[in-house]
């Protein structure tokens, strides 16, 4: 018997998009897509959910100290920003002509590259 394999969902937020967050202390906020954690379903978003992290003297920071940086986000609480309209909007998956399937907004029916 091996490992029974779950399914991660497929999750419609990238790296390089430009988000809002929508709940939390840092509602309203629109920034870009840090980075994606499929596992844990969480984003890191520029600007959004600052942390204050104590660190020791290291290479990078000889002095230590506190530095402020983002924390991750749940998925669920941030969307994506139309191109066209830059309001926040859902996205879903259509295929092109090429017979591609490409995210597109769901507000204006434009193509997300």
């Amino acid at each position: 018997m091996g490992k029974i394999q779950i399914a991660q969902p497929k999750l419609k937020i990238r790296k390089g998009d430009l988000v809002q967050v929508i709940a939390g202390n840092s509602k309203g906020i629109q920034g870009k897509v840090l980075e994606v954690n499929v596992k844990t379903s969480r984003v890191t978003v520029e600007g959004a959910s600052i942390v204050s992290k104590h660190t020791k003297p290291n290479a990078t920071n000889p002095n230590g100290g506190i530095v402020k940086q983002e924390a991750p986000i749940h998925i669920s609480n941030v969307a994506f920003v139309d191109p066209k309209s830059g309001k926040p909007t859902r996205i879903g998956r259509v295929r092109n002509s090429e017979d591609k399937l490409v995210r597109v907004a769901k507000k204006s029916g434009e193509e997300i590259k």
